[in-house]
């Protein structure tokens, strides 16, 4: 399979909760950083862990926004909204062998981050998509 093959699978089963499915696409020792909050997820039994708790315990659509591919990296920009709010995902996903062996994904949510005062005057703002 195609890095981008493999990474728009893995967001396919992570909507439909499938985790055996997402544990196929991914190396055993898989690293995955999560640079905003300041973690690192060693292994694909702890990624899995990670994301099947309560996050996804509830029926929750994946919205994939962005999947574009150049060789072994794969970027995607998803979306998953929430009851009360929704979060955004831009991961780099390092695909070799057909399974994905490191990430770097920036979780955040639409407002979390206001722009400063100062720059309103330089800018214009951003209607949600």
């Amino acid at each position: 399979m195609k890095p981008l093959e493999v990474v728009a699978q893995l967001w396919e089963r992570f909507a439909a909760r499938d985790w055996t499915g997402v544990a196929r696409l991914l190396a055993k020792d898989a690293v995955i950083d999560w640079p905003v909050s300041g973690e690192r997820i060693v292994g694909r039994a702890n990624f899995i862990a990670v994301n099947s708790d309560l996050a996804y315990s509830e029926e929750r659509r994946v919205e994939v926004l962005r999947i574009v591919a150049d060789g072994d990296l794969v970027v995607t920009e998803v979306e998953v909204p929430q009851e009360h709010v929704v979060y955004r995902a831009v991961s780099l996903w390092t695909v070799r062998d057909g399974e994905i062996v490191g990430a770097r994904e920036y979780w955040t949510s639409p407002g979390q981050d206001p722009a400063p005062r100062w720059r309103a005057h330089f800018v214009e703002p951003l209607a949600a998509d």
